[in-house]
């Protein structure tokens, strides 16, 4: 069997284990899947009619939003179950395993990315019960899916990463809180032109926002304009920083 192949397979085997574990802590799971749902009913349902933007349904505007920020809300709970497995000494005695080293956190990446996508999938479906009304095609909708997978896909690895770097789960929850809450600060709940200029500009110019504005132009039929080429350059550029940090982090000799 080819090195390629068995690192498929141990990484099939600890994509396994993660979701064993997210059986096993089915709160943790539910909150990070729930959590951009009820923050959907919350705005949608509560402060929509106050802060909309002139123009638009509110919920046309909003939903683009929460996709996005249900990318961010997943990434506290891998860096908590990384950080958990560093302090049982799992991660030492699968360095000592004859399996893939890449194996161990890539099963942590890929699981967490199939439960954040079902999350989307879960907010999407909230939203058209709402009333949200996208006029995407299959090929836009297949669009949307790639630049969230993708940033998906970076958001994890930098929590993974988190978690290598955390002393306690507690750490790795609070250092996964910037990237809860970026979003709030950017285009998804209400326009950055009715901001403080210095507030506006970071709005416009923090990772999150060229990946909630490309997302909301291919739903909702507005301008993408450069925001697809942003937001696939920030997705790489956070992707090398979690990867080469979090390798980084777990390739460290124990210390004493």
């Amino acid at each position: 069997m080819s090195t390629v192949a068995l690192a498929m397979r141990d990484s099939g085997a600890m994509l396994r284990r993660d979701f064993t574990h997210s059986k096993r802590n089915l709160m943790m799971t539910i909150s990070g899947i729930a959590t951009p749902v009820f923050m959907m009913v919350l705005f949608a349902g509560v402060f929509g009619g106050a802060i909309g933007p002139q123009g638009i349904d509110y919920i046309d505007f909003l939903a683009p939003g929460i996709i996005i920020m249900s990318a961010g809300t997943s990434s506290a709970a891998t860096a908590v179950k990384v950080c958990q497995d560093m302090a049982e000494g799992i991660i030492d005695r699968f360095r000592t395993m004859d399996i893939a080293r890449s194996a161990v956190l890539t099963g942590q990446v890929v699981g967490s990315v199939i439960r954040t996508v079902f999350s989307a999938v879960l907010v999407v479906a909230v939203a058209l019960l709402l009333g949200f009304s996208p006029t995407a095609s299959f090929g836009e909708w297949l669009a949307v899916l790639g630049i969230y997978v993708m940033l998906t896909f970076a958001l994890t690895w930098l929590a993974v990463a988190f978690g290598l770097k955390a002393a306690t789960p507690a750490g790795a929850n609070s250092l996964t809180l910037i990237v809860q809450f970026l979003p709030f600060i950017s285009s998804a709940f209400v326009s950055p032109e009715t901001m403080s200029v210095p507030v506006r500009w970071f709005a416009e110019n923090q990772p999150f926002n060229p990946a909630i504005e490309t997302i909301r132009a291919l739903l909702t039929g507005g301008p993408i304009g450069n925001n697809a080429w942003l937001a696939v350059i920030w997705a790489v550029v956070i992707s090398a920083v979690g990867y080469f940090w979090a390798r980084k982090q777990y390739n460290r000799p124990k210390t004493k």
